[in-house]
């Protein structure tokens, strides 16, 4: 097989323990390191026509494996109006017109990514938007659980003030009953998205999931698991496949996402769907390997489930209530399913945790490694009974980013947001941490991702004071939790998510070194090449 030596270069291996470059070289043949070291090591294994490629002393991480992601809706929210660093209302309404100007012909209008706190005593109203836009017009809120909408969109939804909410969401009303545009939780997710879906061509699908490829690999991100998978995504990836000759361009590992309409059978047939999609061949670059359950909100929209009130007196119940989680996540372990359980509050990452030892019990010890997202404010012990059951922590960094934080912290209050996102606790317990962005509610880019892991400040805005510094990791774990720990979090431990003899040659080469500037450097440092089994399919100069 043919071999490529690169050398003259300060790799980062993300093996257990690393706190920094180790290696100067790497030789890869037949898309995997059959020897990572010194220079003197590697030329002496590689054979006389090895190709050599002179990395000029740049570091090189393992790809990026962002653990939670919702790739197809990520590529399509890159082709959305950007609202997260609109500030205030104005800022908003001026983007959506300039919107409209640019495409008068345009049949409604999208936009992704608006904060609470730049709405007027965050609560969004139809009028806001009416008056600057005649076409419906949606936006996702930057954590994708609520859509503010126009009147024209709730006329085009169908939406009256009698029509009622569904399970686990609400469609926001005022004191006389009327719908106010904004549409909370599975009001979002089961009357809008299936909405824009049939305005959706599967042209438009194959441009945004592609977008979103070539995204990822400028990010040095070579793996990704989607956590709201289904079948417009499936078919979606399927067409990719076929597109780039049987392999995707990022390896993607995806969970089928179960809604819960209340009744067990229904709710059941998802599971078994995804039982059947996880039993099927797609290739070596994609395969469905679990199933998703959403059992609470979010704090910003004050739907995630707390053991407390939030500081206005509110609570949510959970989406998924124990009664209900129990058995169905009782099933699809049964089914050999690897489970991940969305929990925010402290009161739904309880009932995860008590719904996943259930599992156990009913179904026996065997290998397992389930997994809870998100835990922006556990309980204490969570991490405890986490590493207990061998459960993962798949948390994001980049949801903690001091521009974003100010209306979190607001419905928690003080106390509780002093622990808010506490990665230590899990570290500390021996619990897996897995990190990731939970793209498109929150930027996909890697570097941005592990600037706010090591130093809570923000990546968006520098004018915000960090959050709780005293949490930040250092450079190297975080590193080590968006590459290892994110494969072993899905079954690829020994295989992926290390620069190691015997791993798949997933690489990212940077045109600066964070280790020795300092995190401040990761605002500023590009990805100068992204490696996918050992082939290039990034440069910054050419991509392929």
């Amino acid at each position: 097989m043919d071999q490529t030596l690169y050398r003259n270069a300060r790799i980062f291996t993300a093996e257990p323990g690393a706190d920094g470059p180790s290696a100067q070289a790497a030789l890869v043949e037949g898309g995997r390191f059959v020897f990572v070291g010194d220079e003197e090591g590697a030329a002496a294994r590689a054979d006389a026509a090895a190709a050599t490629v002179n990395l000029g002393g740049r570091v090189v991480v393992p790809g990026f494996i962002d653990a939670h992601t919702h790739l197809l809706m990520t590529g399509q929210a890159l082709g959305k109006v950007e609202l997260t660093s609109a500030r205030n209302l104005e800022q908003i309404q001026e983007r959506i017109t300039d919107a409209r100007a640019a495409d008068p012909e345009a049949a409604r209008i999208l936009g992704r990514g608006w904060l609470f706190d730049s709405v007027p005593g965050g609560a969004p109203t139809a009028a806001m938007l009416d008056a600057v836009a005649d076409v419906p017009v949606y936006l996702d809120a930057n954590d994708l659980h609520s859509c503010w909408v126009n009147t024209a969109a709730l006329d085009e939804l169908g939406i009256t003030d009698e029509t009622p909410d569904p399970i686990g969401g609400r469609i926001v009303r005022d004191g006389d009953g009327r719908a106010t545009g904004l549409l909370l939780e599975t009001a979002a997710s089961q009357i809008v998205w299936p909405h824009l879906e049939t305005h959706t061509t599967d042209a438009d699908r194959d441009v945004a999931l592609d977008r979103a490829f070539d995204a990822y690999l400028a990010a040095g991100v070579t793996g990704a698991v989607d956590m709201a998978f289904g079948e417009s995504d499936l078919a979606a990836v399927e067409r990719a496949l076929t597109r780039h000759g049987g392999d995707l361009p990022v390896r993607l590992a995806a969970h089928w996402l179960i809604d819960n309409h209340g009744d067990a059978e229904r709710n059941n047939n998802q599971i078994r769907r995804a039982a059947e999609l996880a039993g099927r061949d797609f290739g070596g670059s994609f395969r469905v390997v679990g199933v998703k359950f959403i059992s609470d909100g979010v704090i910003d929209a004050c739907t995630a489930s707390l053991g407390a009130p939030y500081t206005d007196g509110s609570n949510a119940d959970p989406i998924w209530p124990l009664d209900a989680l129990r058995p169905a996540v009782v099933e699809a372990d049964r089914l050999g399913l690897q489970i991940a359980v969305h929990a925010i509050g402290d009161a739904a990452s309880s009932n995860a945790i008590d719904a996943l030892e259930d599992a156990v019990a009913a179904n026996g010890d065997r290998e397992r490694r389930h997994r809870i997202e998100h835990l922006e404010y556990a309980a204490e012990g969570t991490a405890e009974r986490l590493a207990a059951l061998g459960i993962t922590a798949s948390m994001q960094p980049v949801h903690t980013d001091a521009a974003v934080r100010p209306n979190w912290d607001a419905m928690l209050g003080a106390e509780r947001a002093a622990r808010g996102f506490a990665w230590g606790e899990y570290e500390d317990a021996g619990a897996l941490l897995a990190f990731s962005t939970d793209a498109p509610t929150a930027p996909h880019d890697a570097l941005g991702n592990m600037y706010v892991a090591t130093t809570r400040h923000s990546a968006l805005d520098a004018s915000f004071e960090p959050v709780e510094p005293e949490l930040a990791l250092p450079l190297a774990s975080a590193i080590g939790h968006a590459t290892r720990d994110a494969a072993i979090s899905v079954g690829d431990g020994g295989d992926r998510g290390m620069i190691a003899a015997g791993y798949h040659a997933d690489f990212a080469v940077l045109d600066a070194d964070p280790f020795t500037d300092g995190p401040q450097s990761l605002l500023t440092s590009r990805i100068v090449s992204t490696f996918v089994g050992g082939r290039e399919v990034f440069s910054a100069t050419v991509s392929a």
